[in-house]
């Protein structure tokens, strides 16, 4: 958990977006909300399917100017090639980033060391580049992207409204909370 509230650092790699190769660092996220989505492998088995679930809800998460990076071990070479010879993968329209040497996964705290692999770690980043939430799952729990969008929802509304905070399964136009002396012990 030492990870929330902290700056993501500075990197620099390839990634495979839209039929292309293209370049992407730090600098890339600044001024938007961001998700970084790490799983362990391309051609595996869990992997497909929450990538495959998050894509599914790409337009809606752009319509609340969230960006998603996907990022694994793999190279962008590889990430393409994945692309191209998989229909669940084939819908992806964000970025999947190639972390070969593992800086990415390092410093987000998700490799596995001796394995060369990422933990299932997703991260959502405010558009000051500050972490705001984050997950890590055990290999064979595969992540849910609805969850995921009600954590985006939650951070961002948080952000919006200083002073007040979502309780547990807040939903968005769900009433919130106002943390003062008055409220404790009447929850």
């Amino acid at each position: 958990m030492a990870l929330i509230n902290t700056q993501v650092k500075p990197f620099n790699a390839s990634a495979f977006k839209a039929g292309e190769f293209i370049e992407v660092s730090e600098k890339d996220i600044a001024g938007k909300w961001s998700i970084f989505f790490f799983y362990p492998a391309d051609f595996t088995f869990v992997c497909p399917t929450e990538l495959g679930d998050v894509a599914d809800h790409y337009a809606e998460l752009q319509s609340r100017g969230v960006e998603v990076y996907s990022v694994s071990t793999d190279t962008h070479f590889t990430h393409k090639a994945w692309h191209d010879s998989s229909e669940t993968i084939g819908k992806i329209q964000y970025t999947m980033i190639g972390d070969p040497t593992g800086e990415i996964c390092r410093n987000f705290d998700v490799m596995r060391e001796g394995q060369g692999l990422a933990d299932r770690g997703t991260f959502v980043v405010d558009p000051d580049g500050i972490i705001q939430a984050m997950e890590i799952t055990a290999e064979g729990i595969g992540r849910d992207a609805e969850d995921l969008l009600r954590k985006v929802k939650a951070a961002q509304y948080v952000a919006a409204h200083p002073g007040e905070v979502c309780p547990a399964a807040w939903k968005e136009g769900e009433a919130t909370l106002a943390p003062s002396l008055d409220l404790v012990g009447k929850i």
